[in-house]
């Protein structure tokens, strides 16, 4: 049961990602803060791909498993963009809530692309306390602006959407392809991706006024990026969607636990419940599902 180990170890750093990348976007445009971080991931990436030997496969990958990475990469990377964009708005625990909510998609995709039947009553019911739990923790802060509040939430829901899709689309992808191969190859589409959208907007001016502090923060934030992404589509690879995608769903503990003590971002009793609700939820579908 490797892959439940490594469907933790991903739960593990990605909840360190947000955090770190947090930190990376206090003074530095986000979409400038994506396509630095996606080098360290795109290096992170390749050198894997050269430890285990699995470069000399890039011959063996099919036209359709080599369209589906593509595909998930700019899914990937359309996440990224509006997850990054949305932390540098809203609260930590806010955004990262939402995001996660992404399970719920991915839960019902899996069910009906991969005929995930088994124990379908328990992986519904975690859904429903996943939705409940989402809902509880997206309170807003009565001195919040309107235009703010919707814009983070608008953001927050893309990443969501594009996430659901990332799994889907890197399931089908990486069936017959080395896991740590499909990683690699998907990095280098969002990598493009993410310097598109740089200089579409004109922004890589920006590049020479970066905090020094801050790109610290978003290099440490790649590796951790690097690291969960290797341990989640191993799993993905290797084990059933609809339970791996609820465990890396749990960084949110870690997530909002980081948020409360680093950048003290309070939780209202009505959001603890909904994290509650979030983590029953997981637990179930993951542990009986």
């Amino acid at each position: 049961m490797l892959w439940i180990v490594m469907a933790v170890l991903s739960a593990l750093l990605a909840g360190m990602t947000s955090i770190l990348a947090k930190c990376g976007i206090k003074n530095t445009d986000s979409d400038i803060a994506t396509a630095l971080r996606t080098i360290v991931v795109l290096i992170f990436s390749w050198a894997m791909v050269l430890i285990v030997g699995s470069a000399n496969t890039i011959s063996n990958i099919s036209l359709k498993s080599l369209i589906f990475l593509v595909l998930s990469g700019l899914a990937t990377g359309a996440s990224w963009i509006c997850y990054f964009k949305a932390l540098s708005l809203g609260d930590v625990n806010k955004v990262v809530s939402i995001d996660k909510s992404s399970v719920i998609i991915s839960v019902l995709l899996a069910i009906i692309i991969f005929r995930e039947y088994n124990h379908l009553a328990v992986k519904l019911f975690g859904t429903v306390l996943l939705a409940v739990g989402v809902f509880l923790m997206v309170e807003h802060k009565k001195n919040e602006e309107k235009n703010i509040k919707s814009t983070w939430m608008l953001y927050a829901i893309g990443s969501a959407l594009f996430a659901a899709l990332t799994s889907i689309l890197a399931k089908i992808g990486i069936s017959k392809v080395e896991s740590n191969l499909g990683t690699a190859i998907r990095t280098v589409v969002v990598l493009i991706m993410a310097w598109v959208v740089v200089f579409m907007k004109g922004k890589q001016c920006q590049l020479r006024k970066i905090d020094r502090k801050e790109l610290v923060f978003i290099i440490l934030s790649g590796f951790a990026t690097g690291g969960s992404w290797l341990c989640y589509y191993y799993a993905i690879q290797n084990g059933i969607v609809s339970v791996v995608v609820p465990i890396d769903k749990m960084s949110i503990l870690i997530s909002v636990g980081f948020a409360y003590f680093v950048f003290k971002e309070t939780i209202s009793k009505k959001a603890l419940l909904g994290l509650v609700l979030m983590v029953c939820g997981t637990l179930v579908m993951a542990i009986l599902g």
